[in-house]
C-alpha cells in the first residue's frame, strides 16, 4: 500500500508563489510516478502536472511556464515530490490533490488534498 499526504496550500495574492509537497510512504518502490490534479468548486478534477520515476515531466497547458514539478531523491523512506507554483492567478484557486501512480494499479492512491486560494 501507498499512503499520500499533501501540504503547502495557503492563501496567496495574485502573482505570488507557493510550493506544494506530496509525501508518499509505504511501498514507495512500487511508485511509477506522481501526478498533481486540482478541483475548483463546481468543476471536474483536472490534471496539472506529472513526474515519473524516470524523470519524464508533463504539464497542463494552463500551467506551463509557471509551475514546476520536481522530486527530492535524497529521502529513501518517503517519495517526496514538489509542485512549485509561480505567477499564481485567481483561476488557480482549487483543492490540489496528489496521486501516486503505481506499477500495480491496485495500490495507486490519492491524498486528501490541500487548498490553494489566490485572491487579493
Amino acid at each position: 500500500q501507498v499512503q499520500v499526504v499533501e501540504s503547502g496550500g495557503n492563501l496567496v495574492q495574485p502573482g505570488g508563489s507557493l510550493r506544494l509537497a506530496c509525501a508518499a510512504s509505504g511501498n514507495i518502490f512500487g511508485i511509477y510516478g506522481i501526478k498533481w490534479y486540482r478541483q475548483a468548486p463546481g468543476n471536474q478534477r483536472e490534471f496539472v502536472a506529472e513526474l515519473t520515476r524516470n524523470g519524464r515531466r508533463d504539464y497542463a497547458e494552463s500551467v506551463k511556464g509557471r509551475f514546476t514539478i520536481s522530486r527530492d531523491t535524497a529521502n529513501n523512506t518517503v517519495y517526496l515530490v514538489y509542485l512549485q507554483m509561480n505567477s499564481l492567478r485567481p483561476s488557480d484557486t482549487a483543492v490540489y490533490y496528489c496521486y501516486a501512480d503505481t506499477y500495480d494499479r491496485s495500490y495507486s492512491s490519492w491524498g486528501q488534498g490541500t487548498q490553494v486560494t489566490v485572491s487579493s
